[in-house]
Protein backbone atom coordinates (compact mmCIF):
# COMPACT_ATOMS: atom_id res chain seq x y z
CA UNK A 1 0.00 0.00 0.00
CA UNK A 2 2.67 2.72 -1.27
CA UNK A 3 0.50 5.44 0.16
CA UNK A 4 2.49 7.65 2.72
CA UNK A 5 0.85 8.68 6.21
CA UNK A 6 -0.15 11.79 5.50
CA UNK A 7 -2.05 10.16 2.72
CA UNK A 8 -3.89 7.96 4.82
CA UNK A 9 -4.74 10.36 7.22
CA UNK A 10 -5.98 12.68 4.30
CA UNK A 11 -8.16 9.64 2.96
CA UNK A 12 -9.61 8.95 6.15
CA UNK A 13 -10.36 12.36 7.60
CA UNK A 14 -8.12 11.18 10.10
CA UNK A 15 -6.61 13.34 13.37
CA UNK A 16 -2.46 11.83 13.60
CA UNK A 17 -2.18 11.20 17.59
CA UNK A 18 0.46 9.39 17.30
CA UNK A 19 3.68 9.28 14.62
CA UNK A 20 5.32 5.66 13.91
CA UNK A 21 8.52 4.76 11.61
CA UNK A 22 9.04 5.17 8.21
CA UNK A 23 7.53 3.72 4.84
CA UNK A 24 3.93 2.29 3.99
CA UNK A 25 1.43 -0.16 5.94
CA UNK A 26 1.75 -3.32 3.55
CA UNK A 27 -2.06 -4.25 3.93
CA UNK A 28 -5.13 -3.37 6.35
CA UNK A 29 -6.33 -5.85 9.13
CA UNK A 30 -9.26 -5.83 11.55
CA UNK A 31 -8.00 -8.77 13.72
CA UNK A 32 -5.46 -8.10 16.13
CA UNK A 33 -4.93 -11.41 16.64
CA UNK A 34 -3.64 -11.67 12.69
CA UNK A 35 -1.82 -8.27 12.54
CA UNK A 36 2.00 -8.82 12.09
CA UNK A 37 4.73 -6.80 10.76
CA UNK A 38 3.90 -3.72 9.16
CA UNK A 39 -0.16 -3.63 8.43
CA UNK A 40 -2.13 -0.83 9.56
CA UNK A 41 -4.96 -2.27 12.20
CA UNK A 42 -8.46 -1.18 11.85
CA UNK A 43 -10.48 -1.28 15.39
CA UNK A 44 -13.41 -1.70 13.93
CA UNK A 45 -16.86 -1.79 16.50
CA UNK A 46 -18.51 -4.59 16.54
CA UNK A 47 -22.20 -5.66 18.20
CA UNK A 48 -20.48 -7.13 21.13
CA UNK A 49 -16.39 -6.08 21.08
CA UNK A 50 -14.64 -2.50 20.18
CA UNK A 51 -11.67 -3.72 18.54
CA UNK A 52 -10.52 -0.17 19.43
CA UNK A 53 -9.36 -1.90 22.81
CA UNK A 54 -7.06 -3.97 21.00
CA UNK A 55 -5.07 -1.55 18.91
CA UNK A 56 -2.08 -1.23 20.78
CA UNK A 57 -1.77 -4.79 20.96
CA UNK A 58 -1.53 -5.30 17.51
CA UNK A 59 1.16 -2.38 17.67
CA UNK A 60 2.79 -3.87 19.96
CA UNK A 61 2.98 -7.24 17.32
CA UNK A 62 4.48 -5.28 15.11
CA UNK A 63 1.75 -3.97 13.17
CA UNK A 64 2.79 -0.35 11.57
CA UNK A 65 -0.28 1.55 12.76
CA UNK A 66 -3.87 1.59 13.91
CA UNK A 67 -6.70 3.46 13.42
CA UNK A 68 -8.87 3.50 16.23
CA UNK A 69 -12.52 5.76 16.91
CA UNK A 70 -12.19 8.61 19.71
CA UNK A 71 -13.45 6.26 22.72
CA UNK A 72 -10.05 4.40 22.20
CA UNK A 73 -7.65 7.66 21.99
CA UNK A 74 -6.62 7.73 25.48
CA UNK A 75 -5.35 4.53 25.40
CA UNK A 76 -2.53 6.41 23.12
CA UNK A 77 -2.72 10.17 24.49
CA UNK A 78 -1.97 11.20 27.96
CA UNK A 79 -3.60 13.97 29.40
CA UNK A 80 -0.90 16.42 29.32
CA UNK A 81 0.39 15.10 25.56
CA UNK A 82 -0.47 17.17 22.61
CA UNK A 83 -0.95 15.75 18.90
CA UNK A 84 2.46 16.93 17.88
CA UNK A 85 4.33 14.85 20.54
CA UNK A 86 4.91 11.27 20.40
CA UNK A 87 2.77 9.90 22.53
CA UNK A 88 3.03 7.41 25.17
CA UNK A 89 1.94 3.62 24.92
CA UNK A 90 2.00 2.96 21.07
CA UNK A 91 4.77 1.46 21.03
CA UNK A 92 6.51 3.10 17.62
CA UNK A 93 3.50 2.62 15.56
CA UNK A 94 1.15 5.72 13.43
CA UNK A 95 -1.49 6.21 15.46
CA UNK A 96 -5.00 7.63 13.11
CA UNK A 97 -8.25 8.53 15.20
CA UNK A 98 -11.45 8.60 13.04
CA UNK A 99 -15.09 8.92 13.65
CA UNK A 100 -15.69 5.97 11.70
CA UNK A 101 -12.90 3.29 11.53
CA UNK A 102 -15.19 1.29 8.76
CA UNK A 103 -16.12 4.65 6.90
CA UNK A 104 -12.04 5.35 7.03
CA UNK A 105 -11.64 1.62 6.02
CA UNK A 106 -13.38 2.13 2.51
CA UNK A 107 -12.36 5.19 2.32
CA UNK A 108 -8.86 4.24 1.93
CA UNK A 109 -9.27 1.35 -0.39
CA UNK A 110 -11.19 3.82 -2.53
CA UNK A 111 -8.16 6.03 -3.14
CA UNK A 112 -6.18 2.98 -3.19
CA UNK A 113 -7.91 1.66 -5.92
CA UNK A 114 -7.74 4.90 -7.86
CA UNK A 115 -3.67 4.65 -7.04
CA UNK A 116 -3.35 1.12 -8.11
CA UNK A 117 -4.96 2.60 -12.08
CA UNK A 118 -6.07 -1.20 -12.44
CA UNK A 119 -8.70 -2.07 -14.19
CA UNK A 120 -11.89 -3.15 -11.91
CA UNK A 121 -14.18 -6.17 -11.84
CA UNK A 122 -17.53 -6.60 -10.16
CA UNK A 123 -19.15 -9.62 -9.69
CA UNK A 124 -22.37 -10.36 -7.95
CA UNK A 125 -25.24 -12.99 -8.55
CA UNK A 126 -27.57 -15.55 -7.02
CA UNK A 127 -25.11 -18.39 -7.24
CA UNK A 128 -21.53 -18.75 -9.32
CA UNK A 129 -20.26 -15.76 -8.53
CA UNK A 130 -17.30 -17.24 -6.37
CA UNK A 131 -16.84 -19.34 -8.87
CA UNK A 132 -16.94 -16.78 -11.70
CA UNK A 133 -14.34 -15.06 -10.10
CA UNK A 134 -11.84 -18.21 -9.52
CA UNK A 135 -11.78 -18.79 -13.30
CA UNK A 136 -11.68 -14.94 -14.04
CA UNK A 137 -8.71 -14.85 -12.05
CA UNK A 138 -6.91 -17.66 -13.73
CA UNK A 139 -7.86 -17.08 -17.48
CA UNK A 140 -6.94 -13.33 -17.20
CA UNK A 141 -3.99 -12.32 -18.74
CA UNK A 142 -1.35 -9.98 -16.02
CA UNK A 143 -1.61 -9.69 -12.39
CA UNK A 144 -4.78 -10.22 -11.25
CA UNK A 145 -6.17 -10.06 -7.61
CA UNK A 146 -9.34 -11.24 -6.41
CA UNK A 147 -11.17 -11.72 -2.93
CA UNK A 148 -10.10 -14.47 -0.48
CA UNK A 149 -12.23 -17.09 0.45
CA UNK A 150 -15.42 -14.89 1.78
CA UNK A 151 -14.13 -11.26 1.46
CA UNK A 152 -16.51 -9.88 -0.24
CA UNK A 153 -18.73 -7.37 2.12
CA UNK A 154 -18.69 -4.21 2.91
CA UNK A 155 -15.71 -4.88 5.28
CA UNK A 156 -14.21 -7.75 3.17
CA UNK A 157 -14.25 -6.11 -0.31
CA UNK A 158 -12.18 -3.10 1.20
CA UNK A 159 -9.47 -5.23 2.90
CA UNK A 160 -9.32 -6.97 -0.50
CA UNK A 161 -8.02 -3.75 -2.20
CA UNK A 162 -5.66 -2.95 0.26
CA UNK A 163 -4.06 -6.27 -0.34
CA UNK A 164 -3.62 -5.59 -3.93
CA UNK A 165 0.07 -5.27 -5.08
CA UNK A 166 1.14 -1.85 -6.97
CA UNK A 167 1.71 -3.56 -9.89
CA UNK A 168 -1.63 -4.89 -10.09
CA UNK A 169 -3.17 -5.08 -13.57
CA UNK A 170 -6.94 -6.20 -12.68
CA UNK A 171 -8.72 -6.50 -9.40
CA UNK A 172 -11.97 -9.10 -10.07
CA UNK A 173 -13.92 -8.33 -6.91
CA UNK A 174 -16.74 -10.38 -5.75
CA UNK A 175 -19.87 -8.51 -4.24
CA UNK A 176 -21.87 -9.98 -1.23
CA UNK A 177 -25.36 -8.80 -0.90
CA UNK A 178 -28.03 -9.27 1.76
CA UNK A 179 -30.49 -6.23 1.51
CA UNK A 180 -31.04 -2.91 -1.02
CA UNK A 181 -28.35 -0.64 -1.31
CA UNK A 182 -25.37 -2.98 -0.28
CA UNK A 183 -24.31 -3.20 -3.83
CA UNK A 184 -24.10 0.07 -4.35
CA UNK A 185 -22.45 0.82 -1.30
CA UNK A 186 -19.47 -1.96 -2.35
CA UNK A 187 -19.76 -0.41 -6.21
CA UNK A 188 -18.51 3.01 -4.84
CA UNK A 189 -15.76 1.77 -2.74
CA UNK A 190 -14.96 -0.37 -5.31
CA UNK A 191 -15.70 2.05 -9.32
CA UNK A 192 -16.15 -1.14 -11.62
CA UNK A 193 -16.03 -0.32 -14.86
CA UNK A 194 -17.16 -4.09 -15.64
CA UNK A 195 -20.18 -5.13 -13.83
CA UNK A 196 -21.33 -9.15 -13.61
CA UNK A 197 -24.56 -10.61 -12.87
CA UNK A 198 -24.39 -14.05 -12.89
CA UNK A 199 -27.78 -14.70 -12.43
CA UNK A 200 -30.91 -13.79 -9.98
CA UNK A 201 -32.61 -16.70 -8.17
CA UNK A 202 -34.60 -16.84 -4.72
CA UNK A 203 -31.57 -16.72 -2.79
CA UNK A 204 -31.71 -13.69 0.71
CA UNK A 205 -35.83 -13.50 -0.43
CA UNK A 206 -36.47 -13.66 3.26
CA UNK A 207 -34.69 -10.48 3.58
CA UNK A 208 -35.73 -8.80 0.56
CA UNK A 209 -38.87 -9.99 0.11
CA UNK A 210 -39.40 -11.05 -4.07
CA UNK A 211 -37.24 -12.78 -6.77
CA UNK A 212 -37.89 -9.07 -8.57
CA UNK A 213 -36.52 -7.38 -5.39
CA UNK A 214 -33.27 -9.57 -5.48
CA UNK A 215 -33.30 -8.56 -8.99
CA UNK A 216 -33.47 -4.47 -8.75
CA UNK A 217 -30.75 -5.23 -5.68
CA UNK A 218 -28.37 -6.60 -8.16
CA UNK A 219 -28.80 -4.62 -10.82
CA UNK A 220 -27.03 -1.87 -8.42
CA UNK A 221 -24.08 -2.81 -10.00
CA UNK A 222 -24.96 -2.64 -13.80
CA UNK A 223 -26.37 1.33 -12.58
CA UNK A 224 -23.07 1.58 -11.17
CA UNK A 225 -20.99 1.64 -14.29
CA UNK A 226 -19.36 4.18 -16.17
CA UNK A 227 -20.34 5.27 -19.55
CA UNK A 228 -17.95 2.92 -21.37
CA UNK A 229 -18.38 0.39 -19.39
CA UNK A 230 -19.44 -3.46 -19.84
CA UNK A 231 -22.47 -4.92 -18.28
CA UNK A 232 -22.21 -9.19 -18.54
CA UNK A 233 -25.42 -10.95 -18.29
CA UNK A 234 -26.84 -14.34 -18.88
CA UNK A 235 -28.75 -14.93 -22.32
CA UNK A 236 -31.50 -15.71 -20.50
CA UNK A 237 -31.80 -12.78 -17.46
CA UNK A 238 -34.65 -13.80 -16.25
CA UNK A 239 -35.76 -10.83 -13.71
CA UNK A 240 -33.00 -8.66 -14.77
CA UNK A 241 -34.15 -7.55 -17.82
CA UNK A 242 -36.04 -4.99 -17.16
CA UNK A 243 -32.75 -3.60 -15.52
CA UNK A 244 -30.84 -3.49 -18.86
CA UNK A 245 -31.89 -0.61 -20.74
CA UNK A 246 -30.01 1.60 -19.62
CA UNK A 247 -26.95 -0.85 -19.21
CA UNK A 248 -23.82 0.48 -21.10
CA UNK A 249 -22.11 -2.19 -23.71
CA UNK A 250 -24.18 -5.44 -22.83
CA UNK A 251 -22.22 -8.99 -23.40
CA UNK A 252 -24.63 -11.66 -22.75
CA UNK A 253 -23.41 -15.02 -22.17
CA UNK A 254 -24.64 -18.37 -22.09
CA UNK A 255 -26.72 -20.32 -25.04
CA UNK A 256 -27.66 -17.73 -27.49
CA UNK A 257 -25.57 -15.22 -25.93
CA UNK A 258 -22.61 -13.35 -27.12
CA UNK A 259 -20.19 -15.89 -25.48
CA UNK A 260 -21.81 -19.32 -25.81
CA UNK A 261 -19.93 -22.84 -25.98
CA UNK A 262 -20.97 -23.86 -29.40
CA UNK A 263 -19.46 -27.41 -29.17
CA UNK A 264 -18.75 -29.44 -25.60
CA UNK A 265 -17.92 -32.99 -25.07
CA UNK A 266 -17.21 -34.09 -21.41
CA UNK A 267 -13.70 -36.38 -21.17
CA UNK A 268 -12.21 -37.75 -18.27
CA UNK A 269 -12.93 -35.29 -15.97
CA UNK A 270 -11.98 -32.03 -18.49
CA UNK A 271 -14.71 -29.94 -20.31
CA UNK A 272 -13.68 -29.29 -23.70
CA UNK A 273 -15.76 -26.36 -25.57
CA UNK A 274 -15.38 -24.93 -28.49
CA UNK A 275 -16.25 -21.04 -27.22
CA UNK A 276 -17.84 -18.75 -29.22
CA UNK A 277 -17.35 -14.75 -28.61
CA UNK A 278 -17.60 -11.76 -30.90
CA UNK A 279 -13.58 -11.61 -31.93
CA UNK A 280 -13.97 -15.45 -32.95
CA UNK A 281 -13.94 -19.15 -32.04
CA UNK A 282 -11.67 -20.64 -29.31
CA UNK A 283 -11.22 -24.54 -28.47
CA UNK A 284 -10.81 -24.33 -24.17
CA UNK A 285 -10.03 -27.24 -22.28
CA UNK A 286 -11.48 -26.65 -18.68
CA UNK A 287 -10.36 -28.83 -15.70
CA UNK A 288 -14.09 -29.78 -14.61
CA UNK A 289 -16.73 -31.75 -15.29
CA UNK A 290 -19.61 -29.30 -13.66
CA UNK A 291 -22.05 -27.86 -16.99
CA UNK A 292 -22.68 -25.31 -14.26
CA UNK A 293 -18.95 -24.72 -14.06
CA UNK A 294 -19.03 -24.50 -18.12
CA UNK A 295 -21.71 -21.22 -17.58
CA UNK A 296 -19.54 -19.44 -14.94
CA UNK A 297 -16.61 -20.35 -17.43
CA UNK A 298 -18.32 -18.43 -19.88
CA UNK A 299 -18.83 -15.16 -17.82
CA UNK A 300 -15.56 -15.12 -17.28
CA UNK A 301 -14.32 -15.38 -20.94
CA UNK A 302 -17.30 -12.60 -20.81
CA UNK A 303 -15.16 -10.47 -18.80
CA UNK A 304 -12.23 -10.86 -20.54
CA UNK A 305 -14.04 -10.04 -24.01
CA UNK A 306 -14.99 -7.20 -22.05
CA UNK A 307 -11.45 -6.37 -21.52
CA UNK A 308 -10.72 -6.83 -24.48
CA UNK A 309 -7.75 -10.18 -23.49
CA UNK A 310 -7.59 -12.37 -26.24
CA UNK A 311 -9.49 -15.83 -26.51
CA UNK A 312 -5.98 -17.82 -27.16
CA UNK A 313 -4.14 -16.38 -24.12
CA UNK A 314 -7.30 -17.18 -21.58
CA UNK A 315 -7.49 -20.74 -23.21
CA UNK A 316 -3.55 -21.20 -22.68
CA UNK A 317 -4.81 -20.13 -18.72
CA UNK A 318 -7.62 -22.43 -18.54
CA UNK A 319 -5.68 -25.24 -16.89
CA UNK A 320 -4.68 -22.89 -13.65
CA UNK A 321 -8.17 -22.95 -12.49
CA UNK A 322 -8.79 -23.45 -9.15
CA UNK A 323 -11.65 -22.89 -7.05
CA UNK A 324 -12.31 -21.56 -3.40
CA UNK A 325 -12.92 -24.46 -0.71
CA UNK A 326 -15.86 -25.72 0.01
CA UNK A 327 -17.23 -25.39 -3.36
CA UNK A 328 -17.74 -28.43 -5.55
CA UNK A 329 -14.33 -29.91 -3.65
CA UNK A 330 -14.50 -33.76 -5.05
CA UNK A 331 -12.23 -36.01 -2.57
CA UNK A 332 -11.35 -39.71 -3.26
CA UNK A 333 -11.96 -41.60 0.10
CA UNK A 334 -10.96 -44.99 -1.54
CA UNK A 335 -12.38 -47.59 -3.20
CA UNK A 336 -13.78 -45.39 -5.81
CA UNK A 337 -15.73 -43.26 -3.70
CA UNK A 338 -16.17 -39.69 -4.48
CA UNK A 339 -17.36 -36.95 -2.06
CA UNK A 340 -18.17 -33.41 -3.52
CA UNK A 341 -18.17 -31.18 -0.76
CA UNK A 342 -20.03 -28.37 -2.12
CA UNK A 343 -21.08 -27.09 0.98
CA UNK A 344 -20.46 -23.44 1.26
CA UNK A 345 -23.93 -22.49 0.21
CA UNK A 346 -26.96 -23.89 -0.57
CA UNK A 347 -30.21 -22.46 -2.34
CA UNK A 348 -32.71 -23.58 -5.10
CA UNK A 349 -30.88 -22.67 -7.98
CA UNK A 350 -27.65 -23.96 -6.35
CA UNK A 351 -28.76 -27.07 -5.39
CA UNK A 352 -30.12 -27.86 -8.42
CA UNK A 353 -27.60 -27.60 -10.17
CA UNK A 354 -25.17 -29.34 -7.86
CA UNK A 355 -27.86 -32.70 -7.76
CA UNK A 356 -28.07 -32.76 -11.70
CA UNK A 357 -24.27 -33.09 -11.56
CA UNK A 358 -24.36 -35.72 -8.95
CA UNK A 359 -26.66 -37.88 -11.58
CA UNK A 360 -24.23 -37.73 -14.27
CA UNK A 361 -21.65 -39.91 -12.21
CA UNK A 362 -21.89 -43.41 -13.16
CA UNK A 363 -20.88 -46.99 -10.81
CA UNK A 364 -22.23 -47.26 -7.38
CA UNK A 365 -25.23 -45.13 -5.36
CA UNK A 366 -25.36 -41.76 -5.89
CA UNK A 367 -26.01 -39.97 -2.50
CA UNK A 368 -27.08 -36.89 -1.55
CA UNK A 369 -26.24 -35.74 2.11
CA UNK A 370 -28.70 -31.80 2.10
CA UNK A 371 -28.79 -29.70 4.67
CA UNK A 372 -31.17 -26.73 5.69
CA UNK A 373 -31.37 -24.02 2.50
CA UNK A 374 -31.53 -20.95 4.57
CA UNK A 375 -33.17 -17.22 4.50
CA UNK A 376 -35.66 -18.57 1.88
CA UNK A 377 -38.78 -16.55 3.81
CA UNK A 378 -42.00 -18.49 4.27
CA UNK A 379 -42.12 -20.25 1.14
CA UNK A 380 -38.46 -22.35 2.55
CA UNK A 381 -40.98 -25.59 2.82
CA UNK A 382 -42.11 -25.62 -0.64
CA UNK A 383 -38.40 -24.68 -1.98
CA UNK A 384 -37.07 -27.78 0.27
CA UNK A 385 -39.86 -30.04 -0.94
CA UNK A 386 -39.49 -29.38 -4.57
CA UNK A 387 -35.50 -29.60 -3.97
CA UNK A 388 -36.31 -33.36 -2.58
CA UNK A 389 -38.09 -33.81 -5.45
CA UNK A 390 -35.51 -32.98 -8.08
CA UNK A 391 -33.45 -35.41 -6.38
CA UNK A 392 -35.36 -38.08 -6.64
CA UNK A 393 -36.62 -37.30 -10.47
CA UNK A 394 -32.11 -37.05 -11.00
CA UNK A 395 -32.25 -40.62 -9.82
CA UNK A 396 -30.14 -40.07 -6.33
CA UNK A 397 -30.56 -43.25 -4.74
CA UNK A 398 -30.34 -42.15 -1.17
CA UNK A 399 -31.20 -38.61 0.25
CA UNK A 400 -29.97 -38.02 4.07
CA UNK A 401 -31.56 -34.99 5.42
CA UNK A 402 -29.46 -33.23 8.09
CA UNK A 403 -31.01 -31.52 10.54
CA UNK A 404 -34.80 -30.45 11.37
CA UNK A 405 -35.18 -28.20 8.33
CA UNK A 406 -34.24 -30.93 5.56
CA UNK A 407 -37.38 -33.01 6.85
CA UNK A 408 -39.14 -30.55 3.74
CA UNK A 409 -37.07 -32.73 1.67
CA UNK A 410 -38.83 -35.92 2.88
CA UNK A 411 -35.16 -38.04 2.67
CA UNK A 412 -34.17 -41.14 3.22
CA UNK A 413 -32.97 -40.87 6.21
CA UNK A 414 -33.45 -37.97 8.59
CA UNK A 415 -30.28 -37.38 11.02
CA UNK A 416 -29.53 -34.05 13.86
CA UNK A 417 -26.11 -33.44 12.98
CA UNK A 418 -23.18 -33.83 10.44
CA UNK A 419 -20.98 -36.29 13.05
CA UNK A 420 -24.39 -38.31 12.76
CA UNK A 421 -24.48 -37.87 8.72
CA UNK A 422 -21.22 -39.28 9.19
CA UNK A 423 -21.27 -41.92 11.04
CA UNK A 424 -24.08 -43.02 8.68
CA UNK A 425 -22.81 -42.51 6.01
CA UNK A 426 -19.08 -44.86 7.40
CA UNK A 427 -21.93 -47.65 8.10
CA UNK A 428 -23.47 -47.67 4.11
CA UNK A 429 -20.76 -46.34 1.65
CA UNK A 430 -20.25 -48.93 -1.16
CA UNK A 431 -17.74 -49.11 -3.36
CA UNK A 432 -17.71 -46.39 -6.16
CA UNK A 433 -20.32 -44.37 -4.62
CA UNK A 434 -20.81 -40.80 -5.02
CA UNK A 435 -21.59 -38.61 -2.32
CA UNK A 436 -22.88 -34.73 -2.25
CA UNK A 437 -22.50 -33.04 0.59
CA UNK A 438 -24.64 -29.68 0.26
CA UNK A 439 -26.16 -27.01 2.47
CA UNK A 440 -26.03 -23.46 3.88
CA UNK A 441 -23.08 -23.17 6.17
CA UNK A 442 -25.49 -22.22 8.81
CA UNK A 443 -25.98 -26.10 8.72
CA UNK A 444 -22.35 -26.96 9.20
CA UNK A 445 -21.89 -29.84 6.47
CA UNK A 446 -17.87 -29.17 6.56
CA UNK A 447 -17.90 -31.50 9.41
CA UNK A 448 -18.90 -34.33 7.32
CA UNK A 449 -15.81 -33.88 4.59
CA UNK A 450 -13.33 -33.95 7.88
CA UNK A 451 -14.81 -36.64 9.73
CA UNK A 452 -15.88 -39.08 7.08
CA UNK A 453 -11.97 -40.16 6.37
CA UNK A 454 -11.16 -41.00 9.70
CA UNK A 455 -14.84 -42.88 10.10
CA UNK A 456 -13.76 -44.91 7.14
CA UNK A 457 -10.37 -45.96 8.28
CA UNK A 458 -11.49 -46.95 11.70
CA UNK A 459 -14.14 -49.09 9.95
CA UNK A 460 -11.47 -50.88 7.77
CA UNK A 461 -10.73 -48.23 5.45
CA UNK A 462 -13.11 -48.40 3.46
CA UNK A 463 -16.42 -50.11 2.30
CA UNK A 464 -16.68 -54.03 2.89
Amino acid sequence: MKLAPAEIAAAMGADVVAEGGAGSPRRAAIDSREAGEGDLFFGLRGKNVDGGRFAADAIAAGAWGAVVDPSARSLFVGESTTSNERERGHGGGWVFVVDDPLAALQALALVWRRALGARVVGVTGSVGKTSVKDIARALLPGRVHANRENLNTEIGLPLTILEAPEDTDVLVLEMAMRGAGQIAELAAIAEPEVGVVTNVGPVHVELLGSVEAIAAAKAELLAALPEGGAAIVPAEAGELEPHLDDAPRLIRFGPGGDVEAIEQRLEKGVTEALVRAPSGSQAFHFPFAEAHNLVNALAAVAIGVALEAPLAEMADRAANIGFSRFRGERLELGEGIVLVNDCYNANPVSMRAALDHLASFEGGRRIAVLGEMAELGPEAPRYHREIGEHARLQGVDLVIGVGEPAREYYPDELVGSPVEAAELLAAQLGTDDTVLVKGSRSAGLEGIAEALPELLEASGGGPD
